[in-house]
């Protein structure tokens, strides 16, 4: 039988980055509206929530078929953390609506995903009886660099020795497009990650988010090459 799963958007009305920035426009929507219609979309999700301070936020929200649940001024600041947004909507969902097994917890600045990728990563969190789930990209073929005390050094190879693609280890980006969790890591531990952890592997266009102005185009190019728009 299906667990009852809750999807939940944090989705703030401030943004030091982009003034407004999870109601621009993007290839015709308000951003928010792009992850409201994708959860709704994927099978599996019951309910679809937007915790906001914001009310044309929650008002676009709910145009595009989710809950609103209005987030309290005291975890609305820059250093809110999203999982204090996510209790707080789970909690107000529960009393409104019954308890629920399930989170997909969606970041609304990644509007570059499928419906298919909600289902695949709840029909991988089922089969392999995992209690956490983050998405993730393939980047296996990066040399990675910083400026330490004498310059520029590498960090995960080295230049003397370089190794062909074929030879390096496949590693995985934490692209934060969204999260699938048992409730009780919120509640016990404050945490989206914890017990036994599962990735779902995206396509490497998915891992693009919109922190800066110029990622509006970037995404809304991407998400028309593509047909998700």
């Amino acid at each position: 039988m299906a667990r009852k799963t809750l999807a939940v958007i944090a989705a703030r009305g401030g943004s030091k980055g982009i003034p407004h920035k999870n109601l621009l426009d993007l290839c015709g929507k308000p951003l928010i509206a792009w992850t409201v219609e994708q959860a709704r979309a994927a099978q599996g999700v019951d309910v679809v929530a937007v915790s906001s301070d914001s009310d044309k936020i929650l008002q676009a929200a709910e145009a595009a078929g989710a809950v609103g649940v209005r987030r309290p001024d005291d975890i609305s600041g820059d250093l809110a953390s999203s999982e204090s947004a996510w209790l707080h909507a789970l909690n107000a969902i529960d009393e409104r609506m019954g308890r629920f097994e399930r989170i997909v917890a969606l970041q609304a600045t990644s509007p570059i995903r499928e419906p298919d990728d909600i289902e695949k990563a709840l029909a991988t969190f089922d089969r392999e009886h995992l209690d956490s789930l983050l998405s993730v990209c393939e980047v296996e073929d990066y040399f990675n660099w910083r400026i330490g005390q004498n310059g520029p050094e590498p960090i995960n190879y080295d230049y003397h020795n370089r190794r062909m693609r074929q030879q390096i280890e496949k590693r995985y980006l934490e692209n934060g497009s969204f999260y699938v969790l048992i409730p009780s890591l919120l509640r016990e531990q404050n945490n989206r990650l914890g017990g036994k952890i599962g990735f779902h592997l995206m396509e490497r266009h998915k891992m693009f988010q919109i922190d800066r102005p110029e990622d509006v185009k970037l995404c809304g190019a991407i998400m028309r090459s593509y047909g998700y728009a």
